[in-house]
């Protein structure tokens, strides 16, 4: 045996030590974990009743981060987006480390609240579209045709005697709105109990700039399948 091999063996020998350890183990099991959720797919806990009832409070769903990499969100895709100032307070709460380290341990595994102010809802229309309500029949319109919205649950009244041509009009009504550049109009399904995109635009005095955005660079991936409970499992 040459001195190289000589020297060489016992550096294998640490080498195998080393990774064969629990604690190397560990740490790549972690490092793993942690590309996963930053670049393919990643647990949201969803927090209310805006999105019933294709989503219940406290379901968990899966993200797919890679859904929109050379692709643009469609109408009708369900997406988690981080909301900025618009969509109210966005610093991160002063929960002290024991609140701090339960929250990240939400975030890691979908089992509890996810960011701060991170949102899932259904887009409506993209950039450059223009969006109303409603027509003849009480329905969405992009760019001039309805939209059919089968998952809808508990939609603003709209009827012959409160529509858009009454006084008071249905709350289901607005003017027309071209979506902004890089910006998408996003609304919950529970769409009388969803602080949506459309929320502050339903009111007699709402101001022209009542609208608020899903900025492209917020949106985290498109939410594909419903993990738990058990009983819910399913593709969205």
């Amino acid at each position: 045996m040459s001195a190289e091999t000589a020297d060489a063996a016992p550096q294998r020998s640490r080498l195998r030590r080393v990774t064969g350890s629990a604690g190397f183990q560990f740490v790549l099991a972690f490092v793993v974990v942690g590309l996963l959720l930053s670049f393919v797919a990643k647990p949201y806990w969803v927090p209310s009743g805006s999105m019933e009832q294709t989503l219940e409070p406290g379901d968990r769903v899966l993200v797919n981060r890679l859904a929109y990499l050379g692709a643009q969100p469609a109408t009708g895709d369900v997406v988690v987006f981080d909301g900025d100032e618009t969509w109210g307070e966005t610093g991160a709460a002063d929960d002290g480390p024991v609140k701090a380290a339960l929250r990240w341990l939400g975030e890691v595994t979908g089992f509890g609240p996810s960011g701060a102010h991170t949102l899932i809802k259904r887009v409506i229309a993209g950039p450059g579209q223009t969006v109303s309500c409603c027509s003849a029949d009480g329905r969405m319109l992009v760019d001039g045709v309805p939209l059919d919205e089968p998952y809808l649950f508990e939609d603003f009244p709209f009827s012959d005697v409160q529509n858009c041509g009454t006084t008071p009009a249905s709350a289901r009504c607005f003017t027309e709105i071209t979506v902004p550049e890089d910006s998408y109009l996003v609304l919950g399904d529970h769409r009388s109990a969803s602080a949506d995109s459309a929320v502050r635009c339903r009111i007699p005095e709402a101001s022209s700039d009542c609208w608020r955005w899903a900025k492209r660079s917020d949106i985290v991936g498109k939410a594909v399948v419903i993990l738990w409970p058990i009983s819910r499992w399913s593709g969205l």
